[in-house]
């Protein structure tokens, strides 16, 4: 398979921290980083697919008044003139919002996300709206059948991006955004961030405002961003998070910043490791594999890593979730599906046909299980600083393969901390012999960002000392025929 090739030189290229720092300098417009990566959309998003649609004018437009600002000495901060897409669950005033669906929409146009108004006030250069499932949200099938063709993921265009913030992990690792803001209900931006090899933090629940995204299940939804290194990461979450008035679950405390102690290191924490996410699932050596190097790398930075296991299976927290979460969805979405369920996709209508006939009781039930999980997962976390375990138990299938998709989804560890509204990440660790990306990802208590993403960048260090964009595969009649643009 032939390649688009991204040269390191190419700004599309590179960090946020990176790029920001040439902006500052001088050596860098914030219009040419903005035409690098429109190049690199022109090249190779006919074949990823990580975008529904961009505005080029405005984008255009915004870079040039950070163009303007650096010339004058007054960049705003750090993503001062970055380009930057978000899940098209997110609104945006101006550009279309459609939740990937051919459901005709009934928000009022004029709806603009906080965390979009806030990177935007940081100057930061939206270029539009990425591919995700069907309201961000399904049943983990894919089935071909919307109007746009699935993200691909861009190491391999035959195998699957993760779900359901699919175009947002297409995008970062492909570089047709420097990074993107994407929505996790039950792992859907660390998903695409391990299959992808980007990071992808879900936050503390409540931490970034959810007012003007789409809502899939009120108990769980939370934005976060995904990017090419840890830093990158730290520097969106630090713009986006903090109150908001705007919506009822934000949590009124303030934003501890994560940059200052980001290089300090794991010396003295204590790291609670879970080598198998169920003990009757096999899981892909290589995966074994990075777990044990990670363990190696922070047992010789000074951590004290011992092995424990969670409460439940993430398979049994997740049972627990999905009664919540898809009577949630039938909740919010019912007059859309009484009128126009013809136009829903497979995934979608059936989520949402599961979700009209959970009773109220087994709801009430999976909620008290719940609160009763918080407990457990927070004493857990009275006993250690950080957990480690492996994000998937494989790397991405192909896209065609219906069951490893769904099971890729269902039997990763992305629901328990969902779940619990506790904090994680999902940190890149390499790469299977077939060249595809792997993951793990750490947890850690509520409000400890910080230290989540110093335990993440000393993995970082090790496995990805200097991260890069993928290189993406061409169409070609290697693709399997319904694959076809």
């Amino acid at each position: 398979m032939s390649l688009n090739c991204l040269s390191p030189d190419e700004p599309a290229a590179w960090s946020i921290a990176q790029a920001s720092s040439l902006l500052s300098s001088g050596q860098l417009r914030a219009t040419d980083l903005l035409q690098s990566v429109l190049a690199r959309i022109d090249e190779v998003d006919g074949v990823i697919y990580s975008y529904l649609r961009h505005d080029r004018e405005a984008a255009l437009a915004a870079a040039e008044a950070a163009a303007v600002r650096a010339s004058q000495g007054r960049r705003i901060g750090p993503l001062d003139g970055i380009p930057f897409a978000v899940k098209d669950n997110i609104y945006t005033n101006g550009l279309a919002t459609t939740g990937g669906s051919r459901v005709p929409q009934r928000h009022d146009p004029a709806l603009h996300a906080t965390l979009v108004a806030r990177l935007q006030s940081a100057g930061a250069v939206l270029v539009g709206k990425l591919n995700t499932w069907e309201y961000g949200t399904g049943t983990g099938a894919v089935h071909f059948d919307l109007e746009t063709p699935p993200a691909r993921n861009p190491w391999d265009p035959r195998h699957f991006t993760g779900g359901s913030s699919s175009g947002s992990g297409a995008a970062v690792a492909a570089g047709t955004a420097c990074f993107a803001i994407g929505t996790d209900t039950g792992g859907s931006v660390r998903l695409p961030a391990a299959a992808c090899g980007v990071v992808g933090l879900k936050p503390t629940f409540g931490r970034i405002s959810r007012h003007g995204v789409m809502p899939n299940c009120w108990s769980f939804d939370g934005p976060g961003p995904l990017t090419l290194t840890v830093e990158d990461a730290c520097l969106v979450y630090e713009t986006i998070a903090g109150h908001d008035a705007a919506d009822p679950s934000s949590l009124a405390c303030g934003v501890q910043p994560l940059l200052p102690a980001l290089n300090d290191g794991v010396a003295g924490l204590r790291v609670g490791v879970v080598r198998r996410l169920d003990p009757a699932d096999s899981v892909e050596p290589a995966i074994d594999e990075a777990l044990n190097q990670a363990c190696s790398v922070l047992r010789d930075e000074g951590a004290q890593v011992r092995d424990i296991q969670l409460p439940l299976a993430p398979a049994d927290f997740r049972a627990i979730a999905l009664p919540i979460n898809r009577s949630e969805s039938f909740s919010i979405h019912e007059q859309d599906y009484l009128e126009h369920r013809s136009l829903m996709g497979r995934a979608l209508r059936e989520k949402l046909e599961i979700g009209m006939y959970i009773r109220a009781a087994d709801y009430l039930a999976a909620l008290r299980q719940r609160r009763e999980l918080v407990a457990r997962m927070d004493a857990l976390f009275s006993d250690v600083d950080v957990l480690l375990l492996p994000m998937t138990d494989r790397a991405a299938p192909a896209l065609t393969d219906e069951q490893a998709v769904i099971d890729f989804t269902a039997r990763s560890a992305g629901s328990p901390f969902s779940l619990t509204g506790h904090p994680a990440v999902s940190v890149p660790a390499g790469f299977n012999p077939g060249g595809l990306p792997l993951a793990v990802q750490l947890a850690a208590g509520f409000l400890q960002e910080a230290r989540l993403m110093r335990t993440a960048r000393v993995l970082e260090r090790h496995f990805t000392p200097q991260p890069r964009r993928a290189q993406v595969g061409s169409r070609s009649t290697s693709l399997a025929p319904n694959l076809a643009a």
